[in-house]
């Protein structure tokens, strides 16, 4: 079998190339599609359902629970390839859209990991974003490699699968074989993610192509976002001004895929600014569906559809209807959006990697999911309220608007410090929300404004 690069491992019959640090999709755009889901949604993803890619998984650290629970772990994972999930080409004209190469490019990175976090009571949901290169277990070892970006376990694994096949005795067709290594590669993936957060329980996963956000864009566009600062990047094709603006589907690839300003004297950018304008794109996205009819439109609820079937991945046990449902019942209050922690850049074996406090990282998820990350200190003289502005200042000092929606829930008091949820004055978005600027990618954005980022 020809040698692969152990974290960009081909589709059958196509050269792959070690390209890596390439923008990846955002499969949390299928989930917030669904969270603005109506009748129209339920019954179109109905007829289409038999034709989504679907595979198992198991998680043999995480204890069972001890009675049955409504709580929801997702795994959002996007993907770096540049084909659909049946390992076929995209039409050229959405290669030139994503600015990324063509169908021998990227590989099988998750570049986009997210933990979707719905509590039980159904109040607000929180996304957990992991940042991508940051140095982890890879449990089971695939390849022997016991460590690396944890964004890696999908290919590693995938490539050893695809060896094992190629060695095996079995007659496996190119397709069973080409979906029987994606399986693999999500099995090590969601594995590997749920021992990093410490050993949490994970129900279900949504894996998403590039491509697919791509389509899940051009469907729903136009999409308010709003920049702190004018910013341009020959890399990603991004042509930003300063300020609020509405994106058309091409311009949303640039503005998700920008980690560098490439212009005279523009903002400092990295891979985490990257994360932080995914949060910001999908928490604009999720507003712009509730305040919408745009699932009402048929041609964009059959994009949609399609969009699922042919560039989606779900576990076997994923049930689409009734997901709309619990998504459209938490989809009332918002979700907030949390970037576990990094210690540093460093340099591990020749990669450049994010090094991290494991014990800090699970700490954070545990208080997450116990409810406490967000409870307000105010009553121990600690810092207030999502009201407040954080360490920036008085909002009646400059006229600021407040968000709204969370105005009783709370970063924890280290958090609430750099958090700034005031507004622009006398700017908002295009459905008339309040800003909330945040000029840091660690700061947690809250529930119920239209976020300015770097």
């Amino acid at each position: 079998m020809t040698s692969i690069h152990p974290t960009d491992t081909p589709a059958p019959r196509r050269r792959w190339s070690r390209r890596r640090r390439l923008l990846t999709t955002i499969g949390a755009s299928l989930v917030l599609v669904l969270a603005g889901g109506a009748v129209a949604v339920a019954l179109t993803v109905k007829n289409f359902t038999d034709g989504i890619v679907r595979s198992d998984f198991t998680l043999p650290l995480v204890e069972e629970p001890e009675a049955d629970t409504s709580e929801q772990n997702i795994l959002i994972m996007g993907m770096d390839s540049r084909v659909d999930q049946n390992g076929e080409p995209l039409p050229d004209y959405v290669y030139e859209a994503l600015h990324a190469g063509n169908a021998d490019d990227g590989g099988y990175n998750a570049n986009v990991l997210m933990l979707l976090h719905i509590p039980e009571d159904r109040s607000q949901t929180t996304v957990i974003s992991i940042p991508r290169d940051d140095y982890a277990e890879i449990v089971g070892a695939p390849l022997g490699v016991t460590h690396s970006k944890i964004k890696e376990a999908y290919g590693l694994a995938m490539q050893e699968r695809f060896t094992e096949i190629a060695y095996s005795d079995e007659e496996y067709t190119e397709a069973e074989a080409y979906q029987e290594a994606r399986s693999a590669g999500r099995q090590a993936q969601i594995e590997t993610v749920s021992h990093f957060l410490g050993d949490v329980r994970i129900d279900h996963f949504v894996e998403m192509t590039m491509g697919g956000f791509f389509y899940v864009a051009e469907a729903v566009a136009p999409v308010t976002v709003c920049l702190n600062q004018a910013t341009e990047d020959s890399y990603s094709g991004a042509q930003f001004a300063a300020g609020v603006q509405e994106l058309d589907a091409q311009q949303a690839m640039s503005f998700v895929r920008q980690r560098r300003d490439t212009g005279f004297d523009g903002p400092f950018l990295t891979d985490l600014d990257r994360s932080r304008r995914q949060q910001a794109f999908l928490a604009s996205l999720a507003t712009n569906l509730q305040q919408r009819s745009t699932l009402t439109n048929p041609k964009t609820v059959l994009a949609l559809a399609d969009v699922t079937q042919h560039h989606v991945a779900l576990d076997s046990n994923f049930d689409v209807l009734g997901f709309v449902r619990t998504a459209f019942e938490v989809s009332k209050s918002g979700a907030r959006f949390v970037t576990l922690p990094i210690l540093d850049f460093e340099m591990i074996d020749g990669a450049s990697v994010n090094t991290v406090d494991l014990d800090e990282v699970q700490g954070i998820v545990a208080a997450i999911f116990d409810g406490s990350y967000f409870t307000d200190p105010g009553a121990d003289g600690g810092a207030g309220d999502a009201g407040d502005t954080g360490g920036t200042g008085d909002p009646s000092a400059d006229g600021a608007e407040q968000p709204a929606g969370d105005a009783d829930a709370a970063a924890p008091e280290s958090d609430l410090a750099n958090a700034v949820p005031a507004g622009r004055p006398g700017e908002s978005g295009a459905a008339g929300e309040p800003l909330a600027v945040y000029d840091s990618w660690d700061q947690p954005i809250l529930a119920g404004s239209l976020p300015c980022v770097n």
